[in-house]
């Protein structure tokens, strides 16, 4: 496996954004996937892979993350490239300065943008304005380079996509669980949400995830009926029950706590342990070991949240691995889209 500077090859992915899933077709998701697996061949061998050398990125940051900033930090780092940090404090998108103004100023600035924030709308004009590749860290729509991590880690640890099912359980609302819902879709993964009614996705994702799944000849499942979703997984996924920004505990606890992550959750599968996974995209409420989770645990009674210290803990449990193939799925997004090609041996998924 190669990788290549794009000056005498026209490459499909050079000068895109990398704003939604849904933008860009399964092979060309899984293409990523398997760049993204070939970077972290490269760094755990300590073989060299500067291909963004002399190129400045700047990191959009509404809102805070440890994975997302660490993430993109090392990734820009190990491919040459310089970071450039914009916290809230540092930007004025869209109340002192427009979006088009700020996009056009950087883009004359930097070689490529990420963002981190609320609006998926702020990303698009980005894109639209700045004349660099805009790579999407998170909105409350979409989450696309957490989505590659996923899936890398699922093709580490199973060898192959199509044909598992994944199961998210929880708020099936986030952009998380609706993501998950779209990948997998396009990939070949049968996703199954498990949410009360009230925290199912929108009927326009869903709508979208059964064209897709249609091509790829599987079946995604919307649910509240536990026994029903979970049965036969391969991934049981969770995330956090309260989002950054909303406030709702009470509801949200009320709503998901029967939807808790447990070992005897893991059993209802009926999946041999030797084909059964968890991850969770972090950070988790596992314990009480956190501000949010003492005071859960006093509110409410409970010592974890959307999953059990037990199953975190677990033979099961992926999501360190997960969490370190943010940065190579990062890496090798802004690798393709600033003008590098990726020839694996053999592109499959």
């Amino acid at each position: 496996m190669t990788t290549v500077k794009t000056n005498t090859i026209n490459s499909i992915f050079q000068g895109r954004s990398f704003l939604a899933e849904k933008d860009f077709s399964p092979a060309e998701l899984a293409y990523l996937i398997d760049f993204g697996l070939h970077l972290k061949y490269l760094k755990r061998h300590n073989i060299a892979h500067q291909y963004l050398a002399g190129q400045n990125i700047a990191l959009l940051f509404e809102k805070p993350s440890t994975r997302t900033r660490a993430a993109f930090t090392t990734a820009t780092v190990e491919l040459g490239a310089h970071p450039e940090y914009l916290g809230v404090n540092d930007i004025q998108l869209g109340s002192k300065e427009s979006i088009e103004d700020t996009a056009i100023v950087l883009g004359r600035m930097f070689d490529g943008i990420e963002f981190r924030g609320f609006n998926q709308q702020t990303a698009d004009e980005l894109a639209k304005y700045s004349g660099v590749p805009v790579w999407n860290g998170l909105t409350d729509a979409w989450h696309p380079t957490q989505m590659l991590a996923d899936f890398m880690t699922i093709k580490e640890n199973f060898g192959h996509l199509r044909g598992l099912t994944l199961v998210f359980i929880g708020d099936g609302r986030n952009n998380i669980a609706q993501s998950l819902l779209i990948t997998g879709s396009m990939l070949g993964v049968a996703v199954h949400i498990i949410a009360p009614k009230e925290l199912q996705p929108p009927a326009e994702i869903i709508h979208l995830a059964y064209k897709l799944a249609q091509v790829s000849n599987v079946q995604p499942v919307v649910t509240d009926n536990i026994a029903v979703g979970i049965k036969n997984a391969n991934i049981i996924y969770t995330d956090v029950w309260v989002s950054m920004g909303e406030t709702d505990w009470q509801t949200r606890v009320a709503l998901l706590k029967p939807y808790q992550v447990n070992m005897d959750l893991l059993t209802a599968t009926q999946t041999p342990p030797e084909r059964l996974i968890f991850l969770h995209c972090l950070p988790a409420f596992h314990d009480t070991n956190t501000d949010y989770g003492a005071q859960i645990n006093v509110d409410y009674g409970i010592t974890a949240m959307e999953v059990t210290d037990e199953v975190f803990h677990s033979k099961y449990a992926r999501q360190w691995q997960q969490a370190e193939n943010r940065k190579h799925a990062i890496k090798a997004v802004m690798a393709a889209t600033l003008g590098y090609l990726f020839i694996p041996k053999v592109p499959e998924y």
